[in-house]
């Protein structure tokens, strides 16, 4: 089918097209104009933005610790609370069919899963194939087992550790690697409760930053398009700015991705020891070309934390609201369920102001990323009022006029003008995403393409323009008019495949026969495993 769509303001920065034109597809891909020949459908864009289907790096949406939240939590759940379907409180609160409607509703047609247990990668996946309409992805997490441990205390050659990783990322289906809290879920077991990135892991001997750098060479080495995913250590602690500023420089040359920098943006200035630190590490993300960063934006309101953070987590359960958590621990990082509400108090509103800090702080929209951390700093539900308070001054000090002034007296925020352009936001959320993930296929509109499109009725209120999308094509599909689904359709999830060294995988299966008494094929399941509607897409590692 050769569909036009007439007549739009199209904003598609990779191939500088900024400006009222038309655009093709045919059948999935975008093509460019035919010579002749009329459209089998054509769709009125007139008055309407046209940009690339939007791409989330970083949101939780399925996995055991997602599911575990529903389990915690089923008052929060569409089944057991009636509430407007427009308005669910966290991931909690709907299913996995629901997540690819919501965020095709949006514009939404790529979404990254970002810490996968290489245990419950089976799960996982099944998890996600049962999300409709959008292509998914995982990163696998490493840096607490037992075995890449072992092989860096016992200073085993770097491609012994490189065929691990390729390993990992090979059998668990994944688009990339992440790293929680190195090394602080193997000293949890030993009963450590703090942990930063020089301390030494007991049992192991090696630091928290000899992981990091370990596992960052190894990405590098393999060409994985995206950098080592990074979760640092001490997550939401006062002074954690000082964390992220030591990570940011143990990058020393070679990409590396810090995950929901927000969570590390505090001070310990004032009488409560808490401020905001946000301009000292959008500094250094501005003058560190290597690092790029997500947000991990806090919206007011209930939510649920998921993290596989163990440590965290269990210093976290005394704040759990409502009053109840579940933590488990287990080989490798293990992790914790705790729900929270952000109020407008002195705390919620200085972390609220701290994420848009670093947002309009960072310089580079190429280098910063478009998360809540779903659902640990808001659902992604939430998006629609964040591009608001991006794209809109009045729109943050409308919000600010509400809020803790003695919190606002410790920021910046009030006084920054910067407003995101559409330009910047189709960065920021396509463009930039495509890349870092290696993704040539989407986040622009030039031919060859896939047909993935988001096309927004322009109005006055951002959040209503960006929240209900007037038009969205996955694959060419029309899967949503209107802010309605009307199309079901099963995306594709999107996977490297390295090739680790033969000797590598039969020194695992002894491992795992000595250590589990299991076979390899845990790991290993073959893709029928995974139901027929899902399909891998595999993406090329960089040569």
């Amino acid at each position: 089918m050769l569909t036009k769509i007439a007549g739009g303001d199209i904003i598609d920065p990779v191939n500088g097209r900024l400006g009222q034109g038309d655009l093709w597809i045919r059948d999935d891909k975008i093509v460019g104009a035919p010579a002749g020949g009329a459209a089998d459908r054509t769709i009125d864009a007139a008055g309407c933005i046209v940009m690339a289907g939007a791409i989330d790096i970083h949101s939780h949406i399925g996995g055991g610790n997602v599911n575990t939240a529903r389990l915690l939590l089923p008052e929060q759940h569409a089944a057991h609370q009636a509430r407007p379907a427009a308005t669910p409180l966290s991931n909690a609160g709907w299913s996995t069919f629901q997540t690819g409607c919501l965020y095709a509703k949006m514009g939404f047609t790529t979404v990254v899963e970002p810490a996968m247990s290489p245990g419950a990668a089976l799960h996982t996946h099944l998890e996600l194939a049962d999300i409709p309409i959008i292509d998914k992805a995982t990163l696998a997490i490493l840096g607490n087992d037992d075995f890449l441990l072992s092989m860096i205390r016992d200073d085993a050659p770097s491609t012994m550790i490189e065929d691990y990783v390729a390993w990992t990322v090979a059998s668990t289906r994944a688009l990339g690697v992440k790293v929680i809290n190195a090394g602080a879920a193997a000293a949890f077991k030993e009963n450590v409760r703090t942990f930063s990135l020089d301390d030494v892991v007991p049992s192991y001997g090696v630091s928290s930053r000899k992981i990091v750098k370990t596992l960052q060479a190894a990405v590098d080495s393999l060409g994985v398009p995206h950098p080592l995913h990074v979760h640092c250590n001490n997550l939401g602690s006062p002074g954690s700015a000082d964390t992220a500023a030591s990570t940011i420089a143990a990058a020393e040359g070679l990409p590396l991705h810090l995950a929901h920098l927000q969570f590390y943006g505090y001070g310990t200035e004032g009488k409560r020891k808490f401020s905001s630190a946000a301009a000292r590490l959008a500094e250094l993300v501005n003058t560190t070309p290597e690092v790029t960063i997500d947000i991990g934006q806090v919206m007011f309101g209930q939510t649920v934390t998921i993290s596989s953070d163990v440590m965290r987590q269990f210093s976290a359960r005394g704040s759990a609201s409502p009053k109840k958590s579940v933590i488990h621990d287990g080989d490798g990082n293990g992790g914790g369920i705790v729900p929270y509400s952000y109020g407008k108090d002195f705390y919620g509103t200085m972390q609220w102001a701290i994420g848009l800090e670093l947002f309009l702080l960072i310089d580079d929209p190429w280098r910063v990323f478009f998360t809540t951390d779903h659902p640990n700093g808001a659902p992604f539900t939430a998006y629609p009022a964040l591009f608001a308070l991006l794209m809109s001054r009045e729109a943050r000090n409308e919000m600010i006029a509400g809020l803790s002034k003695s919190a606002m007296a410790l920021s910046t925020l009030a006084a920054i003008e910067r407003e995101y352009t559409f330009e910047e936001i189709a960065i920021m959320t396509r463009a930039a995403p495509a890349k870092l993930l290696g993704l040539t296929d989407r986040g622009h509109l030039g031919a060859g393409a896939i047909a993935d499109i988001a096309i927004y009725r322009r109005n006055g209120n951002i959040a209503k323009m960006l929240g209900q999308a007037a038009y969205v094509f996955k694959d060419g599909d029309l899967v949503v008019q209107d802010g309605e689904i009307t199309h079901y359709r099963w995306g594709k999830a999107l996977r490297l495949n390295p090739s680790p060294d033969k000797a590598m995988v039969r020194r695992l299966e002894d491992y795992h026969q000595q250590r589990y008494g299991l076979s390899l094929d845990w790991f290993n399941f073959p893709d029928s495993a995974i139901a027929r509607e899902q399909p891998f897409g595999e993406v090329a590692c960089r040569t």
